[in-house]
């Protein structure tokens, strides 16, 4: 997924308080020549767009400031949110020209339901939801997809059992599992049962 961002760049001496009062949201760009920043200022209401249909470390953004002018692909890289509101008060973007591939998030979307669960009552269990990747930006994956259909109990899948995009290497630790199906949970009613039963 791809989205374009509209922004200015930051009045000299303007306080962050007074820019989200007004409607407006205080960002800032890196990468984008060596290790200088560009302050810059998004209006709260595309921030709010953004932040549902993007997502750190993983969204590819056409940042464009307007005023500068500057135009290129960058990945939002830190949203930082008010503690009691949780409305976001500062976004972080890195631009990726220039740096080839680049670690993003992408989210695990499991399809299908296992045989273990359908027919035997097992449960699934889901370890990772998100897949550290190093990719080309253009080609940052909206998510990686884990057919559980075949699995049965006792059934696990591991991290390099997974099927990654061209050109996609994981950048997670090693040996770790994604996905099991276990046995039957027993509640301690049932549990009970059972004793008295053989007694």
């Amino acid at each position: 997924m791809e989205l374009t961002v509209d922004c200015q760049k930051r009045p000299e001496g303007s306080k962050p308080n007074a820019l989200r009062l007004s409607g407006k949201i205080p960002a800032n760009l890196y990468g984008h020549k060596g290790t200088e920043s560009i302050a810059l200022v998004i209006d709260a209401k595309v921030v709010e767009r953004l932040l549902v249909k993007g997502s750190v470390n993983n969204t590819l953004i056409d940042l464009n400031v307007t005023d500068i002018p500057w135009r290129g692909k960058t990945l939002l890289r830190e949203v930082q949110s008010h503690p009691a509101k949780r409305t976001p008060y500062h976004l972080s973007f890195f631009a990726v020209a220039g740096h080839g591939d680049a670690d993003v998030e992408v989210p695990v979307r499991f399809v299908g339901e296992p045989v273990g669960v359908k027919l035997e009552g097992g449960v699934l269990d889901t370890q990772i939801t998100l897949l550290s990747l190093r990719c080309a930006p253009e080609n940052i994956p909206e998510a990686i997809e884990v057919d559980v259909t075949n699995m049965q109990i006792g059934d696990s899948l591991s991290v390099e059992q997974l099927i990654l995009p061209a050109g996609t290497k994981y950048m997670g630790e090693p040996g770790q599992f994604v996905v099991t199906v276990l046995p039957p949970q027993v509640s301690s009613d049932t549990q009970t049962e059972s004793v008295t039963e053989a007694s």
